[in-house]
């Protein structure tokens, strides 16, 4: 989880998004962002988690791991 800078709850405050509402509680807290790869049987067999929100894992890299598994 990360909590939203000050400024950052304003900028959703001012589009009507109140993450306190949604999330049940008072936290201005989203969920990392986060990739898995599970292969058929269910087992993770690529992660790829930043607490930086603002880093994601690009697509090709996701499908490079599928294509791993094949």
């Amino acid at each position: 989880m990360f909590r939203l800078p000050d400024a950052l709850q304003q900028v959703y405050s001012q589009f009507g998004i109140s993450l306190p509402d949604h999330n049940g509680d008072d936290s201005w807290e989203l969920p990392l962002p986060t990739r898995l790869v599970v292969d058929p049987r269910g087992v993770i067999r690529s992660v790829d988690a930043d607490p930086d929100y603002t880093r994601r894992p690009e697509p090709e890299a996701s499908l490079a791991v599928v294509r791993q598994l094949g």
